[in-house]
């Protein structure tokens, strides 16, 4: 049975357009799309690809089951 694993994914807006996507649990895993819709597909693919790398090197798979995210707001001064 597949096991099922969620990653947070990070898209950043370029100025030239499209979005960058991070991939913050896998690191090095970063990837491009031209719109949104294209991005997060995109990072599903490099996901993917990520993971069938790691077991084919028989490597952990890092997951995302530890980790919190929070937003904090400073002032610049």
């Amino acid at each position: 049975m597949p096991q099922h694993l969620n990653y947070r994914i990070l898209p950043t807006k370029e100025p030239e357009g499209g979005f960058t996507v991070n991939v913050p649990a896998l690191p090095g895993c970063i990837t491009y799309g031209e719109d949104m819709e294209q991005a997060i597909a995109m990072a599903k693919d490099a996901i993917e690809l990520y993971i069938e790398s790691l077991k084919s090197h028989n490597e952990p798979i890092p997951t995302e089951e530890n980790t919190f995210e929070y937003s904090v707001t400073v002032t610049a001064a």
